[in-house]
């Protein structure tokens, strides 16, 4: 069955989620904190994600935001930088204002042009979601933005990807899910969406039940993977 829908996960595949710790070691005065911002980054979306998966299991559900302001205060603990409160603030603004990969606008805007329909399907919360929209300038190139939140519970819950078929009245193998989250691509496979995992790290495929159809570096691909 020929694609119809184009869905995509937000942070780390549409939206570099680096960025807001990448920026804040490049403003003046922040010396100090340029030699942690990678290790920052990284444990920072390791401990966000760690979180939502944490809160499903146990049925704790909070917004995205709150995982994100937890991962980061376990972040800049561990960094040994938790007392530095201006930079804590600095860094949560910053990621309400994320960069999106180079690619992104072209790439929707070409499958757009294709007749595809486009959407985000994320953990985020609402407002964080419109707001990276927003501040990207992806808004035209959407014809909707799926959250969480009006399920309770986060991906890779089953539930989260019915949200598209009952958005869009398609199968789900009209459907082409892309997340650079290799679970994630995983999980959506499974359920019976066509999937790219970016994988721009190199990372192994993650062993679980299903894998994803296609991996990709980026996605400059994808508009000769679905015609």
């Amino acid at each position: 069955m020929a694609i119809t829908t184009c869905v995509f996960d937000a942070y780390g595949t549409l939206f570099d989620v680096a960025a807001a710790a990448r920026r804040a070691a490049s403003e003046p005065g922040r010396d100090a904190f340029a030699a942690h911002w990678p290790a920052i980054a990284e444990k920072w979306r390791q401990k966000q994600l760690q979180y939502t998966w944490l809160r499903a299991l146990t049925g704790d559900h909070v917004g995205f935001w709150q995982v994100t302001q937890d991962g980061l205060d376990w972040a800049l603990e561990a960094e040994g930088l938790s007392d530095d409160t201006e930079l804590r603030a600095r860094l949560l603004q910053l990621y309400w204002e994320l960069d999106a990969f180079p690619e992104v606008s072209d790439v929707l805007a070409a499958l757009r042009q294709t007749g595809k329909s486009t959407a985000i399907l994320s953990n985020g919360s609402p407002d964080m979601l419109d707001a990276a929209v927003r501040s990207a300038g992806l808004g035209a190139l959407l014809d909707d933005v799926l959250s969480v939140e009006s399920v309770g519970i986060f991906k890779p819950a089953r539930v989260v990807y019915d949200l598209v078929g009952q958005r869009f009245g398609c199968a789900p193998e009209e459907v082409l899910f892309v997340s650079s989250n290799g679970w994630d691509a995983c999980a959506a496979a499974g359920y019976g969406f066509q999937t790219v995992w970016v994988n721009r790290a190199g990372d192994p495929v993650d062993r679980l039940p299903a894998a994803p159809h296609r991996q990709m570096s980026d996605l400059r691909g994808l508009v000769e993977f679905c015609t």
